[in-house]
Formats: C-alpha cells, sequence, structure tokens
C-alpha cells in the first residue's frame, strides 16, 4: 500500500527544506500548526511573521514585503485565502502582479469535521476569474513539494492549494518532474480521458482499474496547473480518446471541469462530463461519508466514464 501524506504537510516540510537554499520569508494567519508553516518557523524564526486572525491585512503586509523585493508564501485556510481576502489578493496582489504564494490549506470537504464554513469548494473558481494568477492543485507530497520550490523561482502570484486529508503517494520523488502548465499522462487510454487533479488523481487511477475490468480503456492526466490550463494537452485528449471526465474537489462550477470545457467547446467539442460537488455546500463529517455523499469515489468516476463512453455513439 502507497504511503499517505497529506499535501499541507509536503508544503510545511518543503518550506523549511528549501529555505536553507532560497531567500523568502512566510507569514501565516494565526493556524501556522494547522498549515504546517510551524515547521519553517521552527527552522527559520526570523524569517516568520504571524500576522494573526486577519487575512486581508496579511494579504496586505505580503504585498508591501514583496514590494520591497521579498519573495513571500503568505498561508492560511483556503476558505480564508480565497474568500475573506479576496480584495487584498486581487488589487494588493495580483493587480501589480508582485511576488506573492498564497499556501492555502484545507482546501475541499476533507477538511472534514469542520463542516461548510471551512470547506471551501469555490477557490479555483475565485482565483481562475483574476488576471495573472497562476494556480497550482498538487496530486500528492512529491508534487507539492516540487511545486514549492517551482513558486519560489517564479516570477508572479501563484495560488498553491493544498489539502488537510493524509493521500497517497503517486510520485516517485527521484523521477518526478514538476512542469508548470504542462499536464501529465499517468495512464494511456483509447476510450475516454479521465482529467482529475489534486487529491482526485489517485481516484482516477483506482477508476481506471475498474473500467478496464469492464473493457473499457481510460487515459488518466493529471492536471496540477489548472492556471494556464494545458489546452494542447486537453485538445489532444479530446481528439484521440473523444471523450472527457474531469475530476476535482470542488464545485463542478468555475474549476477545472468548466476550465476543460471552455478550451473543448473551442477547439474541439466533444462530451465533457464533470464530477465534482454539484453546485452545493460542503456539510460535516467524517471524510470517507463525505466522499460517497458527494460522488468523489473511484466508482463514481468510473460510472461517470461509462456515461461518457455511451454518449459517443
Amino acid at each position: 500500500m502507497a504511503d499517505k501524506i497529506a499535501t499541507r504537510e509536503a508544503y510545511g516540510n518543503a518550506l523549511a527544506e528549501f529555505g536553507d537554499k532560497y531567500d523568502f520569508v512566510v507569514l501565516d494567519a494565526d493556524l501556522a500548526a494547522a498549515t504546517k508553516t510551524g515547521i519553517f518557523k521552527k527552522k527559520f524564526p526570523e524569517r516568520f511573521f504571524n500576522c494573526g486572525i486577519a487575512e486581508g491585512n496579511m494579504m496586505t503586509v505580503a504585498a508591501g514585503l514583496a514590494a520591497a523585493g521579498k519573495t513571500v508564501f503568505a498561508s492560511t485556510f483556503a476558505m480564508f485565502a480565497a474568500g475573506r481576502a479576496f480584495e487584498q489578493v486581487r488589487n494588493s496582489i495580483a493587480y501589480p502582479h508582485l511576488n506573492v504564494k498564497i499556501g492555502a490549506t484545507h482546501a475541499g470537504i476533507t477538511v472534514g469535521e469542520d463542516g461548510a464554513t471551512h470547506q471551501c469548494l469555490e477557490d479555483i473558481a475565485t482565483m481562475r476569474s483574476i488576471p495573472g494568477m497562476a494556480i497550482v492543485n498538487p496530486a500528492d507530497a512529491v508534487e507539492a513539494r516540487a511545486a514549492v520550490e517551482w513558486a519560489i523561482n517564479y516570477k508572479g502570484p501563484v495560488y498553491l492549494r493544498f489539502g488537510r486529508l493524509a493521500v497517497p503517494v503517486v510520485y516517485d520523488r527521484d523521477t518526478y518532474n514538476f512542469e508548470f502548465g504542462k499536464n501529465i499522462t499517468l495512464r494511456e487510454g483509447k476510450d475516454v480521458t479521465i482529467m482529475a487533479t489534486g487529491i482526485t488523481v489517485d481516484m482516477a487511477l483506482e477508476a481506471a482499474k475498474l473500467l478496464e475490468a469492464d473493457g473499457i480503456s481510460a487515459r488518466v492526466t493529471d492536471v496540477h496547473t489548472i492556471k494556464p490550463l494545458d489546452k494542447a494537452d486537453v485538445l489532444d485528449a479530446a481528439a484521440k480518446t473523444g471523450a472527457i471526465v474531469t475530476v476535482e474537489e470542488h464545485n463542478v462550477i468555475g474549476g477545472l471541469g468548466s476550465a476543460v470545457a471552455e478550451c473543448v467547446s473551442e477547439g474541439r467539442p466533444v462530451r465533457v462530463l464533470r464530477v465534482g460537488v454539484e453546485d452545493k455546500f460542503g456539510r460535516s463529517g467524517k471524510v470517507p461519508a463525505l466522499l460517497e455523499m458527494y460522488g468523489l469515489t473511484p466508482a463514481a468516476i468510473a460510472s461517470e466514464a461509462k456515461a461518457a463512453v455511451a454518449l459517443k455513439a
């Protein structure tokens, strides 16, 4: 069985690891233990600043530091980073295209018992709407680590989306290579393409195994970069398999599914079915039960893929 590590844990470890190699500072909104930026704080206390429960202020502090030439990571829960601080992210960080990396943890329904107020299912949609904002949603701990190093060296604002739940490690750290804006094909197939992002990538791979048992060949793609979308790969998938299923731990409105559908409708129209939260708020509960309730399981993905293949006829 594959090791399980939360991407938020990998984020904190990566900040501490790369703090020796690169010059950057880290801000947090009084959640360092949960976002795991506390790992960096322990190692580099002079480069860590707790801005308190004042997320909008934290983003403006980050903007000021970036305007003064610093590379800045500003961290809090996704709900607060993309929700409460949206205006400051838009006007103070993105509009002047400053070098601020937003480390947003606890995204999606896998926050579990914290419930709807903390289960951010709209952040990809809001961040996609901001001009110049790069969005990266890692599938596992290996990809999260690589994305952090990439973000350190990227010039401009970045939204990094991390989860609370420990999830299977998909990649081999020794061979993994992160390419911003480039999808990764994890499995070839000819009947349908499953395009997944974040923690749903492992689910998509499991769904492909279920489909194979039923004689359906599924291509599986890791879309770690949601903005800018790898349009060339999306259109290639549309041409070669004739049907696409998107999977995300996010509202089906405005996220990966919307981005892929927009691309396909303009470039190569084929069926696109979206697996995600169907325009609902989350609710408090145990994570396995929530994933089942909201249709984020390998079986649910496989079912939608079968429907997509049937619609090709």
